[in-house]
């Protein structure tokens, strides 16, 4: 939702509006969790085919878009390299700054510029995502993530093509997993006759009270 939010600022409006801060800070979850951007106390209203340049840079460190650090030059595609940490940090479990060891600080996107170069990005994933079955998934966010972050604006996707890409993968994954469900709702409530009759496959495989039920929490 935060994505779409994005991209009906920048294309939606008579003249396209930066929210120049984009940070999970930023992204509110109400009682549905439903996403919502929030402090737009650093936007901006850019005039139409033009440059517009600022005196002062805002927004938060980590999260800043190095080409309008060094040009000065605030852009949509500023929102889509901040955007690209939040997705960092949600497959990550890190801070856009963050402490690898006591005293030494690093930056997120660094470092996973840096994995994907060496092709060891699973060194920087969350490892409880991982564990949960999703290394697909976490790969193909991790590759719309590095698009976010190109060094030069024009070299990224728009945020209307990010949201694209994450309401595709939203479905195809939800559509995974609602069969996963169907399959695990269907083995466990097939009668116990069914169970082998093997006696130890009978112990192993049983659908009576002696079964054992393993949770999986799935990580937002």
């Amino acid at each position: 939702e935060s994505a779409e939010a994005l991209a009906y600022l920048h294309l939606s409006m008579n003249r396209p509006i930066v929210h120049g801060d984009v940070k999970s800070m930023n992204i509110l979850l109400d009682e549905n969790y439903m996403a919502k951007v929030t402090d737009f106390g650093a936007s901006r209203t850019l005039p139409k085919n033009e440059v517009q340049f600022m005196t002062l840079v805002q927004g938060t460190l980590g999260y800043l878009d190095p080409e309008y650090l060094q040009e000065r030059q605030l852009m949509e595609k500023s929102d889509v390299y901040s955007f690209g940490i939040v997705l960092l940090e949600l497959i990550t479990g890190k801070t856009a700054i963050y402490h690898d060891v006591p005293k030494e600080v690093k930056s997120l996107a660094s470092s996973f510029l840096l994995v994907m170069k060496e092709e060891s990005l699973d060194g920087i994933l969350d490892a409880s995502i991982l564990s949960a079955g999703m290394e697909t998934l976490l790969r193909e966010v991790a590759e719309l993530a590095r698009m976010c972050l190109s060094t030069r604006g024009e070299e990224r996707p728009s945020m209307t093509q990010v949201a694209d890409k994450l309401k595709a993968l939203r479905s195809t994954w939800r559509e995974k997993f609602l069969l996963m469900d169907d399959e695990t709702e269907r083995l466990v409530s097939a009668p116990a006759a069914l169970a082998f009759h093997d006696p130890l496959s009978s112990i192993m495989f049983s659908t009576g009270p002696r079964m054992s039920g393993i949770g999986i929490e799935t990580p937002r």
